[in-house]
């Protein structure tokens, strides 16, 4: 129904809008019924009339286009202020008035005036450049002159009866150029209306579809100022219509003026594009100006008088009422209002981000409890956490007695807690202060685990609970998310490489079994000698020393970024580039084989007894990945590399690092070797080239 109401409502506007040529067509079309009509007083009255809402009109418009530098209003006002001088030439024309007989200029006065308003009105509706729009600003009081001076040159030569306005029939004479002038009128009429029609289907404005009414009823007059004989009904219609045209858009300025209280706003919405937003802008800035006044009046920084002051620049410097300002004021209120929601939406979905596995509790909580702080307002926020069956808060809250006395928070926020369930957010009443405190408790596996304070000076609404009941969900996923991670964390980096554990926790499918083939440099260790301790030492000793050893070994491992893959008794084996890849992993390789020989010599110094390191390196490609089955499996490395660099490290006597072929290629020119010729190893036919690693550069190099 809504959808047909539309055009139902535009044909019956149409319809009318077509009445006034149906009865111009019906006095010509039976002459007898085109009266004789003569009433010079009606006729100047209500000509009279019609330049008075003119005149008022062109005040209004010209107005707002000085207040705005808007061309199309100037343009506009200039239309309705040269019909109105017409008009009234036109009036003061009037037979026994101030002439005793008909002149020229009272035949030729309308028509130049409302063709003259045609082209006017018709300029306005043009589109506007920048450029354009500083020209017509420019050139504005030259034209407004040109229309006082041909309308004072006019009345002089018509009231004067001087020629040629003195021959009464000059405009039979001019009939050619007359419907010449009525034809481009006509045709400069449709032009705006239909101009001002696309403009209409943008802006919504009952002042635009008043002008497009009133542009329609000016070109039916011009049809009939063509077609009719002085004081017959013809020309009476086309009064008539004058009328009706100027008197409906006065209709529709006063129904705004009584809806709005004021004339600021009339003609808003034939305004340019250009100056539409640069008006918004300037709402938008002052409405910017009044959200930040609230909220210094709200923080006591400003007092109501200096709050009135602001106000009242704003109803001087945009002409609003006292209704409107008040609505200007809600409006502010209002987006302060949606501004905060939304900040404090911003601030739930950092702390979110924030929320992320890899954070410290503490971290997490110190980052949350600034952001609350920033976003969500109020006089201070505070955690407590829960440890022992204790809440446990900051020093500073303890002393503060503007949040509650000692160890009254502890007691009465654990009681609130327990009562809720750890689930809801409880409003306390502090002791000795005139601010209430929000506590949302924060909980893990749905167990409380603290709480979040805050507190502020007016209470806390429904939808303020909401709110910190939802950050205190966030902060409860966060701290659940980082004790997990934590405990993960610490488990696996004791059972596994680093490198690995963290490829595991970012992205779990990488334990699935399979691999690809990379080039690694991979180093086995083993002790020499291990036998022999192992049977004159006890359990106990043996454990001591193997954990020292492993300790020196893995620190120096992990110092160049290799990766452990397993320990097997008195022997470990290592990886570098991978998982994580390293462009120089030779190097590393022989660093930390270095590394961790000189560190063990020192301990062993100190040890008689202990057996020695031996270790070998080389570099090839390998297949790398996790090996075993669904219910065990383990990151691991296979091939020829890798069993190449556990026969080098058989061939190594204790203390000694001895690597391939391979990767001396891959290590500094200068590094400190010694060849060990072509070694046989044991399962493997060909011989392998084998180097004693002294240093990675040369004594004295």
């Amino acid at each position: 129904m809504a959808t047909r109401g539309v055009p139902v409502r535009f044909a019956v506007w149409l319809f009318h809008l077509a009445l006034p040529l149906l009865g111009l067509w019906l006095l010509l079309a039976v002459p007898s019924t085109d009266l004789l009509v003569e009433h010079h007083p009606t006729h100047f009255w209500l000509v009279a009339l019609v330049a008075g809402v003119n005149v008022g009109l062109a005040l209004v418009v010209d107005r707002a286009a000085q207040r705005h530098e808007d061309p199309r209003l100037l343009l506009v006002g200039l239309g309705f202020l040269a019909a109105a001088l017409f008009f009234v030439l036109h009036a003061l024309a009037t037979p026994g008035v101030l002439l005793d007989s008909r002149n020229g200029g009272f035949a030729l006065a309308t028509p130049v005036g409302l063709a003259l308003g045609a082209l006017f009105t018709a300029a306005s509706a043009v589109e506007f450049s920048p450029e354009r729009a500083q020209r017509v600003l420019r050139i504005g009081p030259w034209l407004r002159s040109g229309i006082y001076t041909l309308a004072a040159v006019w009345g002089i030569f018509s009231l004067a009866g001087l020629p040629p306005l003195r021959d009464p029939a000059i405009a039979e004479r001019l009939s050619g150029p007359l419907i010449a002038m009525t034809a481009v009128s006509v045709v400069l009429y449709v032009f705006v209306a239909v101009r001002f029609y696309l403009l209409y289907r943008r802006r919504r404005s009952v002042m635009l579809l008043s002008i497009i009414t009133a542009n329609i009823l000016l070109a039916e007059s011009m049809v009939a100022v063509a077609l009719s004989v002085n004081w017959r009904l013809t020309w009476w219609l086309w009064h008539v219509l004058m009328v009706l045209a100027f008197g409906y858009v006065a209709y529709s300025a006063y129904i705004g003026y009584r809806r709005e209280g004021a004339t600021t706003g009339l003609f808003d919405g034939v305004r340019t594009e250009e100056t539409v937003r640069a008006v918004r802008a300037e709402y938008e800035a002052a409405l910017e100006t009044l959200v930040g006044a609230l909220r210094r009046q709200e923080a006591g920084e400003i007092s109501a008088d200096e709050m009135s002051l602001i106000t009242a620049g704003m109803e001087s410097r945009f002409g609003l009422t006292e209704g409107q300002t008040a609505v200007l004021g809600r409006a502010a209120d209002a987006l302060r209002t949606e501004r905060e929601q939304i900040g404090r939406l911003d601030t739930l979905v950092a702390i979110g981000h924030e929320s992320r596995v890899r954070m410290a509790e503490q971290d997490l909580l110190q980052r949350a409890v600034r952001r609350v702080a920033d976003g969500f307002g109020g006089d201070g926020v505070r955690v407590g956490l829960l440890g022992g069956g204790h809440l446990r808060f900051p020093d500073e809250l303890a002393t503060d007695p503007s949040w509650l006395v000692g160890a009254d928070v502890a007691r009465r926020v654990e009681a609130s807690v327990g009562e809720r369930g750890g689930m809801e957010p409880v409003t306390l009443d502090p002791i000795g202060s005139d601010r209430a405190i929000l506590a949302c408790p924060l909980t893990v596996k749905d167990k409380p685990a603290g709480v979040l304070l805050t507190r502020r000076r007016n209470g806390f609404s429904e939808r303020d609970r909401s709110l910190f009941a939802s950050l205190a969900s966030q902060l409860s996923m966060g701290m659940e998310n980082a004790r997990l991670y934590h405990q993960l964390d610490g488990l696996f980096r004791v059972y596994m490489s680093p490198d690995v554990a963290t490829a595991l926790l970012a992205d779990p499918e990488q334990a699935a079994l399979g691999g690809a083939v990379v080039e690694v440099t991979a180093l086995f260790a083993d002790l020499r000698g291990f036998t022999g301790f192992s049977e004159r030492s006890t359990p106990e000793e043996i454990v001591v020393m193997l954990n020292q050893y492993y300790e020196h070994a893995t620190t120096a491992i992990l110092h160049e970024g290799g990766t452990v893959v397993q320990f097997v008794g008195d022997a470990l084996m290592a990886l570098f580039n991978a998982p994580a890849r390293q462009d120089d992993h030779p190097v590393r390789a022989a660093r930390a084989a270095l590394a961790m020989q000189a560190a063990v010599e020192a301990t062993a110094a100190a040890s008689p007894g202990w057996p020695r390191f031996r270790v070998g390196i080389n570099t090839g490609p390998a297949l790398v990945g996790n090996i075993g089955s669904t219910a065990f499996r383990s990151f691991n490395a296979m091939g020829d590399a890798v069993n190449v660099a556990a026969r080098l490290e058989s061939a190594a006597q204790p203390g000694q690092v001895v690597i391939g072929e391979s990767t001396r290629a891959q290590l500094p020119a200068d590094a400190a070797v010694e060849p060990l010729g072509e070694l046989a190893v044991k399962g493997r036919r060909s011989v392998v080239v084998a180097y004693r690693l002294f240093g990675l550069e040369r004594p004295g190099g």
